[in-house]
């Protein structure tokens, strides 16, 4: 194997090139971006970048240095249109195809958009271009509108309330994240909203966007109730991005499926959020739009290409994910949802102090907390051992 590309510039991107070399491939590397941005960390984009806390410079995964010493072909506004598995090539929108030995996708996730929302006013935060043209609309007699209440809309809520923003939050769950954290640590973040001055509007989603002049005015909500907003951001769940591959025989139901070694054919594999792959400790298939699970991912997904089949090994991750608000940071690990029971080791909940534990069919699977890091890490070993849920 002489020639590898990876389709993808962010975080599973460049931890797939780094971890090409840490095992020893000296051959060609290219890495294809689609942005013009040197790659760069997604997380900040909704917490220290809006607030303007950091500036574009700090969110660089490598600097230029470490990226000279990785040798890399790297290819910045190169966007993937198709690829032929069997001729081993990629079709970029504009230039020849870039042939391979090997493949790795870490193309990641696009927001989804709302019907009618391409007005001037409307904003969708996933790239460093997104969140710098939203933080240049925030000033502090701005009325926000933020369209769903999962991590983009309550972290982008959490900075707006602190620079001085009016925020209505809008979501038809009955509470923020309550989909990915279940009832009671959503009320937690629901009254930490409310205490903080948002307008909270749950158990009701947004039926359409006013406008004059092409620029937004307002929200109506499926009640009826008209919103007036300067600003709305939209923040509805993210679609991975899968669609240059439509016509490679990659796809299954438009979903890009690895197996437990994260591979998607013979030379293809498959890393972040774009990635569907069957993970062993869970005993399910799950696709996980995190961070460091992306990362994670990538170093397995390189790291296995490289190995002889009888080598590989499969990607048995501990999902880890954070969301920073106002002053609460709550991290989590496992792999669960609202189904899942939930019961408190450590601390309270009403004190914002706590690490709890997620269970599903009697076993641990996953756990949370804010302000006990020890504890927290203790409880992620219950999820490693299947230990018994204390319910």
């Amino acid at each position: 194997m002489d020639k590898i590309v990876i389709v993808g510039a962010s975080a599973a991107g460049i931890s797939a090139a780094d971890a090409l070399r840490q095992r020893g491939f000296t051959g060609r590397i290219t890495l294809l971006g689609s942005e013009s941005h040197l790659p760069y960390d997604r997380p900040p984009l909704s917490k220290q970048l809006l607030s303007g806390q950091w500036e574009p410079e700090r969110l660089r995964l490598r600097s230029a240095e470490q990226l000279t010493e990785l040798d890399l072909n790297l290819r910045l506004g190169a966007t993937a249109t198709g690829l032929d598995p069997h001729r081993r090539e990629i079709v970029l929108a504009e230039g020849e195809p870039v042939d391979y030995d090997g493949l790795i996708i870490a193309t990641g996730a696009a927001p989804r958009r709302l019907p009618g929302g391409d007005l001037a006013g409307v904003h969708y935060l996933r790239t460093l271009d997104d969140a710098l043209a939203l933080r240049s609309r925030m000033r502090p007699e701005s009325r926000m509108v933020v369209i769903g209440a999962g991590f983009i809309g309550a972290e982008a809520a959490a900075v707006a309330r602190d620079i001085g923003l009016s925020v209505t939050m809008v979501d038809p769950a009955a509470a923020p994240m309550l989909r990915a954290f279940g009832k009671s640590v959503a009320e937690l973040l629901a009254a930490l909203h409310v205490d903080r001055g948002v307008d909270l509007r749950c158990g009701t989603g947004a039926s359409s966007l006013i406008s004059e002049r092409g620029a937004v005015t307002g929200v109506v909500l499926d009640t009826g109730e008209r919103i007036p907003a300067d600003v709305v951001v939209v923040g509805i769940g993210a679609i991975p991005n899968t669609g240059w591959l439509a016509g490679s025989g990659l796809l299954s139901d438009g979903r890009l499926d690895c197996d437990e070694y994260c591979a998607v054919a013979s030379g293809v594999y498959a890393a972040g959020d774009v990635a569907s792959w069957f993970n062993p400790l869970f005993g399910t298939r799950m696709r996980v739009e995190h961070r460091t699970s992306a990362a994670e991912h990538a170093r397995a997904a390189a790291t296995n290409l490289l190995a002889a089949p009888a080598d590989r090994r499969p990607f048995a991750s501990v999902p880890y994910f954070w969301t920073d608000q106002y002053d609460l940071k709550v991290q989590a690990w496992g792999h669960f949802d609202e189904s899942c029971d939930l019961a408190v080791r450590h601390g309270d909940l009403s004190e914002r102090k706590f690490v709890a534990v997620y269970g599903r069919d009697g076993r641990v699977v996953g756990a949370i907390g804010a302000g006990m890091p020890k504890q927290l890490r203790e409880a992620r070993s219950l999820i490693v051992e299947k230990a018994e849920f204390p319910g």
